[in-house]
């Protein structure tokens, strides 16, 4: 993956951590959940499509975007939480080249092969 996505990915991060610094939340929340959409994984004991469809599920930016958009509409930081959780994960993982995945194999991702 070119450096300048990797500098993009890490400043949307960057942006994730000030958007949670805009809730009530303690920082203690941000840890604890920062990894929390990794679960998506599990689909991939089933299968590798119910894998990528789960995977892609907690690692889409848009659904981060339209979870927190949710939350500002409704006043509820909760919904504000879990986009921001999901958005500044799914930056995280794209920083290491962990994109969307497809359907044939869990290395095979909208930003190219894993290693």
């Amino acid at each position: 993956m070119k450096w300048s996505l990797k500098i993009e990915e890490l400043l949307m991060l960057l942006m994730g951590v000030y958007a949670f610094h805009t809730l009530t939340y303690s920082w203690w929340w941000f840890l604890a959940l920062f990894l929390l959409p990794d679960l998506g994984m599990l689909g991939y004991l089933f299968n590798p499509r119910i894998g990528a469809i789960t995977y892609n599920l907690c690692h889409h930016k848009a659904i981060a975007v339209a979870l927190f958009l949710l939350g500002v509409y409704t006043d509820l930081e909760m919904w504000k939480l879990i986009g921001v959780i999901l958005f500044s994960h799914a930056s995280f993982d794209r920083i290491f080249g962990y994109g969307l995945k497809y359907f044939d194999d869990f290395k095979n991702t909208h930003l190219g092969k894993l290693l």
